[in-house]
């Protein structure tokens, strides 16, 4: 596996070897050894989910103030282009972003460690995303950053308008939500 630091202290991008042939591929698409060894994290995954949307879907910008989870994402089915944000005020990089294509073509993951939000807007017909996290979900904690906040700026590759949730139409500003120290 290759790691690619980027630009959020923390934040790995992932490239798993891949073996292919006629008859298909395969590859290991988490490796607990392997990702300790490229990341330097070691995080006890307690939680995995997987979710399907269309294009112009666009979830997030989430993340929950207490319970913070690290995630581990990517694309088993079509492609999505794949946020984070950081909102450690101790970091170098908050209130910056970062953003990635992740898809079943390029099957990259990204590690995200606790503090960032994330989100995803999908870019093919159909997606299928699937996260490991490093802590339950916990409702009464998650919180929402509005991901067209103009402070931060997120080249989001839309055409038109996102499909929303209810909650992500009523995102805060970066400005006005909570952080972590």
């Amino acid at each position: 596996m290759q790691a690619t630091l980027t630009p959020i202290p923390g934040v790995v991008l992932l490239q798993p070897k891949v073996f292919g042939d006629e008859r298909g591929f395969f590859y290991e698409s988490y490796n607990e050894r392997v990702f300790r060894e490229v990341t330097g994290a070691s995080p006890q995954f307690v939680q995995d989910n997987h979710s399907r949307s269309v294009r112009g879907v666009l979830r997030g910008l989430h993340y929950q103030i207490r319970q913070p989870q690290g995630k581990l994402v990517r694309a088993s089915v079509g492609a999505v282009y794949d946020v984070v944000v950081d909102l450690r005020r101790s970091s170098p990089a908050f209130g910056r972003w970062y953003g990635v294509t992740l898809s079943a073509e390029n099957k990259l993951a990204l590690w995200i460690p606790a503090g960032c939000a994330h989100g995803f807007l999908v870019t093919s017909d159909v997606a299928e995303f699937q996260y490991k996290t490093t802590d339950y979900w916990a409702p009464e904690h998650e919180r929402c950053i509005a991901w067209n906040d103009p402070r931060l700026a997120i080249d989001w590759p839309l055409e038109g308008e996102p499909q929303l949730s209810a909650k992500d139409r009523v995102g805060l500003p970066l400005a006005a939500a909570e952080t972590y120290p």
